[in-house]
């Protein structure tokens, strides 16, 4: 009995192996990629908020499939898994970012102008569509609580100048060594410096200056934490930091295939903005919601499944 059994899975294994020799599938087991639109997510909670809309306005709305890609770790490997073909949309691209490290220019501080070269370069030099901002920017923005804000009357960091000398700063240890947007430059821009400064992990920081460990600290604009900590941004008066709107990206040849795909992605473009980025942030590093869930609800609450 074993001996029949031995040998029927002996034939079963060489029939599966000439199947998918062959190319094909074997029912039930896997599904074609071709007619799957792949929608890449980077290793931050807010592109995986973002590609989860994407697929689920595609799902909704039209016959298309997708699949995402998550954990893409930085702006380079999202580049190159749409290169490879592995990526066709990329949920979440920011202009600063690929003005300066995909196109190899020199940063640019208006927004409108750095969006014009990267829609256009992205278009000549890899057949992309580099889509308008939709509504947000993930930057560099010094923080500080509402309260100090409110003893202190700061609103924009010029207003910092006066007290810098006694103020402690906690700050990314990268950003203290950065040649353009960094600190030397930041200190030539706005002609002072902190009394003391305390490099530490990104992620650390919004602690820090909640419990007043820190006087300011200097966070990424569209985090989660900024709200749920009543923590605020100063205005960047004299526009240090290059600008890094957020917009999808999509290869030219899968709107050509997919058409659809355009007016759907079309429908979130202007419509996040900042505060709302940080509130969804928010309910997935805070509140422990599923990326998934918390685009779902976004949807549904702006009338996008009507």
């Amino acid at each position: 009995m074993k001996s029949k059994i031995t040998a029927k899975v002996r034939v079963l294994g060489i029939f599966i192996f000439f199947v998918l020799l062959s190319g094909c599938s074997l029912p039930g087991l896997s599904s074609s990629s071709e007619d799957t639109i792949k929608i890449g997510a980077q290793s931050m909670t807010e592109s995986e908020i973002i590609a989860n809309m994407i697929s689920q306005l595609l799902e909704r709305n039209t016959d298309y499939h997708t699949t995402i890609i998550k954990n893409l770790g930085s702006n380079f490997v999202q580049q190159k898994a749409m290169e490879s073909g592995d990526v066709d949309i990329a949920a979440t691209r920011y202009t600063g970012t690929d003005l300066t490290s995909v196109l190899s220019q020199k940063v640019e501080k208006n927004p409108e102008k750095a969006l014009k070269i990267v829609q256009e370069q992205f278009h000549k030099q890899y057949g992309y569509k580099f889509f308008d901002s939709y509504g947000f920017e993930n930057t560099y923005a010094f923080t500080v609580t509402k309260k100090l804000a409110e003893e202190n009357h700061y609103e924009k960091i010029s207003d910092l100048k006066n007290d810098a000398n006694n103020l402690s700063l906690g700050v990314d240890n990268a950003w203290l060594k950065r040649e353009g947007d960094g600190y030397e430059g930041f200190i030539d821009t706005y002609g002072f410096e902190f009394g003391n400064t305390y490099p530490m992990q990104i992620g650390l920081v919004y602690d820090a200056v909640k419990n007043r460990k820190m006087d300011i600290v200097l966070a990424y604009s569209s985090d989660g934490r900024i709200k749920a900590y009543d923590l605020q941004l100063l205005e960047d008066d004299k526009n240090y930091f290059p600008p890094y709107d957020c917009a999808p990206v999509v290869n030219e040849k899968i709107l050509e295939k997919y058409p659809e795909i355009e007016a759907h992605l079309q429908k979130l473009i202007g419509t996040i903005t900042t505060e709302k980025m940080q509130e969804l942030n928010y309910e997935v590093d805070g509140n422990l919601k599923e990326p998934s869930v918390v685009a779902k609800d976004f949807l549904q609450e702006n009338h996008y499944f009507d």
